[in-house]
């Protein structure tokens, strides 16, 4: 079994799919069960912090675990990273089978904070009681890189070779610059980062490696021919000319009003603002899901209350793109509202990325798996 905590709507569980292999999923929120379900992952609807370990001993190869980061995530209000030291206490403690959770929780300025140490509880159990598991592989926001490193010490204390770091979606093919903390241990092999398969610029095959090609713009992901059409009547009125398109679908000609599009992440005045020739920003979208949109870069003017009486054409991103902009297939089948599938997505890890980081641990299921599937 390879044991997926925190499993989401299906990130981790595609990543594994392409590679031939299943997980076993534990989530709590029930639009991403929905989705997993729907998608064909297989899943336990449960809180992973009330969850006893019991029932996974002896069975487990591989663990993976993306805790919520919303408490640490530059998104939202960061509390957990001052709650990081009762983190600290508490997988600490968790990797000596010591359980002081509830304690610790009433000292938490935010709750899902401790959510964090959750892995070490089940980490432990394994370890101490069945050899378990063989391989690891965690992922979570910047911040959290400190509390990953606490993680490998112990780990490396249990004979697992362990590494830890940054590391960008889009220098693994996915078309949004998402940068993550990662861990990978392993007790079989050495622990190293995937090679890298794309970069900012690109790489010719030389001596000195491989060659990489250049990040995947959001053109190109969405099928849209560079640099991509959504609107090509800019701000003229319809009837008065031009041509307008569906954001779906890509166009047969290219204008210059189409070349000045862009992606806004929301409507505050620092959101992040990406050309269809570039990766998408990180995408987390949360309580501004809605406010996700494709924009005339020439005609955006300054962020004041006068942008209400502006003809700028826009259209809202859609669940579809979003979706594709973090590697799902197009047609992947998200659960819920629209706030709660944006709210997925903007959580969910990148299959893509998942497969390249979990490829060196993963012996396929069988023999005749459909990756087309």
């Amino acid at each position: 079994m390879i044991l997926d905590l925190f499993a989401g709507p299906g990130g981790w569980s595609q990543g594994l799919r392409d590679l031939g292999a299943l997980d076993f999923g534990l989530e709590w929120d029930p639009a991403a069960c929905a989705t997993r379900l729907a998608a064909g992952h297989g899943t336990l609807r449960v809180d992973v912090a009330a969850q006893p370990t019991g029932p996974f001993l002896g069975w487990v190869d591989g663990v993976i675990a993306s805790p919520p980061c919303q408490a640490w995530s530059t998104a939202g209000k960061r509390l957990g990273l001052l709650d990081q030291p009762l983190v600290h206490h508490a997988v600490a403690d968790l990797a000596r089978g010591i359980d002081e959770r509830e304690h610790l929780l009433t000292a938490c300025r935010d709750p899902r904070s401790l959510l964090a140490a959750e892995p070490m509880r089940y980490l432990h159990a394994l370890h101490i009681h069945s050899g378990q598991p063989r391989w690891v592989c965690m992922e979570e926001v910047p911040d959290v890189l400190p509390l990953w490193k606490q993680y490998a010490q112990i780990l490396r204390g249990w004979g697992f070779s362990v590494w830890t770091g940054l590391l960008n979606a889009a220098d693994y093919g996915v078309p949004q610059t998402r940068r993550r903390a990662i861990l990978i241990a392993s007790r079989t092999r050495t622990a190293t980062p995937p090679q890298p398969t794309h970069a900012e610029h690109a790489e010719p095959v030389g001596l000195f490696g491989p060659g990489r090609d250049r990040w995947l713009s959001m053109a190109e992901a969405l099928g849209w021919e560079w640099p991509g059409t959504v609107n090509t009547q800019g701000a003229r009125r319809p009837g008065a000319g031009g041509n307008e398109f569906g954001s779906e679908q890509p166009s047969w000609a290219l204008t210059g009003s189409a070349r000045s599009w862009v992606l806004r992440s929301n409507s505050q005045a620092h959101a992040a603002v990406r050309a269809l020739d570039q990766p998408a920003p990180t995408m987390f979208f949360g309580h501004r899901a809605n406010e996700a949109r494709w924009e005339s870069a020439s005609e955006i003017p300054p962020r004041t209350p006068a942008i209400a009486k502006t003809k700028t054409p826009e259209l809202r991103l859609t669940v579809a793109q979003a979706g594709t902009l973090q590697s799902f297939a197009p047609d992947y089948p998200w659960q819920g509202g629209r706030s709660r599938q944006f709210s997925q997505i903007g959580n969910a890890v990148p299959p893509l990325m998942a497969r390249h980081l979990l490829a060196p641990h993963i012996c396929p299921t069988r023999e005749d798996f459909d990756l087309a599937a």
